[in-house]
C-alpha cells in the first residue's frame, strides 16, 4: 500500500496493479514512466513513493547524494511542489506539458539533454529506407548472408536461453553495466507485462530484446537489448527484426536517452531520429 504524504515507502512489486494504470493513463511519452522502468532502477536510484490522493503521486530518489523528485501523473499545489523542492533541490523528467505549467508558475526549468529519449518511425526501423540508411541496410544483408538466424517471441520457454546471452554480454564487455536490472528484467518478465524477442544463430541463442507498450495506439519503448557482437552486424539486424513485429498500430519507437555517453549517442544519431521526448529540471529561482 503507498502511504499519504509526507510518508515515503519503497516501491514494491505488489504496488503493479494501483500505479501501472495511472502510469499508463498520464504518460506522455517518458521512458522512465513505466512500473517496469521505475521498479528495475529502483534500487540504482533509491526510488521510494507516496501519494497525495489516488492520481498525484510522488517519486523520491537519490543518486550519489543528491536527492531529486518526481511527478509522473498529476501535478499538486505549488505549497507542496515547494516543500518538495526544499527537501529534493530538483523534480526530475518533467515533461513539455509539465514544463509549460512550472514555467508559467515561475520556476526555473533547465533541459535534461542527457535524458532526452530518442524517437523512431517503426516503419523506418522497419525498412531502413532510402540512402540515409544504406550503411545499416548493408550491415543487416551482410549479416544474413552470412548467418542463418531465427526470431521466436521471449518467453518463459527460452528465458535461459536469454540469460545465456546475458551472461556472455558480462563477460564479454568486462563489466557489469545494467546486469542487474536486465536479469531482473528477465526473472520477473511476466509479472511486469513485458514482452520481446529471443534470436538464434545457427540454432544458438544469440540476442534478445525486452520492452513494452509505453503509450498506446502512439509509442513503444525498447528497455534492453543483448547480443554477442562476434557476430558482425548482429545489433542492425535485430533491431530491424523487432521493428518489423512491433505491433502496426504503434508509430514510434522510443529507444530511451544516451545518458550523455558520446558513443552510444552518436550510435543513436546514426539511425536518424524523427524526434525526441524532451525532459526537463525544475527548481526554484
Amino acid at each position: 500500500m503507498i502511504p499519504r504524504y509526507p510518508d515515503f515507502t519503497d516501491l514494491d512489486l505488489d504496488m503493479r496493479d494501483e500505479l501501472d494504470p495511472l502510469l499508463r493513463e498520464y504518460n506522455e511519452g517518458l521512458s522512465e514512466f513505466t512500473f517496469a522502468g521505475l521498479y528495475l532502477f529502483r534500487r540504482k536510484h533509491n526510488y521510494r513513493v507516496s501519494r497525495l490522493d489516488r492520481k498525484t503521486i510522488v517519486l523520491s530518489g537519490n543518486d550519489a547524494g543528491q536527492p531529486f523528485f518526481m511527478l509522473p501523473v498529476k501535478i499538486p499545489e505549488p505549497a507542496i511542489v515547494d516543500e518538495l523542492l526544499a527537501e529534493h533541490r530538483v523534480m526530475k523528467c518533467v515533461s513539455e506539458t509539465k514544463r509549460t505549467v512550472f514555467k508559467a508558475k515561475g520556476y526555473r526549468v533547465t533541459e535534461d539533454r542527457d535524458n532526452f529519449d530518442y524517437l523512431y518511425f517503426r516503419t523506418e526501423l522497419a525498412n531502413l529506407p532510402g540512402k540515409k540508411f544504406h550503411k545499416k541496410r548493408n550491415l543487416v544483408t551482410g549479416f544474413l548472408n552470412n548467418y542463418s538466424c531465427e526470431g521466436k517471441p521471449l518467453g518463459a520457454d527460452n528465458m535461459p536461453a536469454a540469460l545465456q546471452i546475458l551472461s556472455q554480454w558480462r563477460h564479454n564487455i568486462g563489466e557489469a553495466g545494467d546486469f542487474d536490472e536486465t536479469s531482473e528484467a528477465l526473472d520477473l518478465f511476466d509479472a511486469l507485462r513485458l514482452s520481446g524477442a529471443l534470436f538464434y544463430v545457427g540454432g544458438i541463442p544469440a540476442a534478445f530484446v525486452i520492452g513494452e507498450p509505453l503509450v498506446e495506439k502512439l509509442s513503444y519503448v525498447i528497455h534492453y537489448e543483448k547480443a554477442d557482437t562476434s557476430y558482425r552486424g548482429i545489433y542492425q539486424f535485430v533491431n530491424k527484426a523487432f521493428a518489423s513485429v512491433i505491433p502496426k498500430r504503434y508509430v514510434y519507437v522510443n529507444r530511451e536517452q544516451d545518458l550523455g555517453d558520446e558513443g552510444l549517442r552518436q550510435a543513436k544519431l546514426t539511425y536518424r531520429p524523427c524526434s525526441f521526448v524532451k525532459k526537463y529540471r525544475i527548481t526554484k529561482e
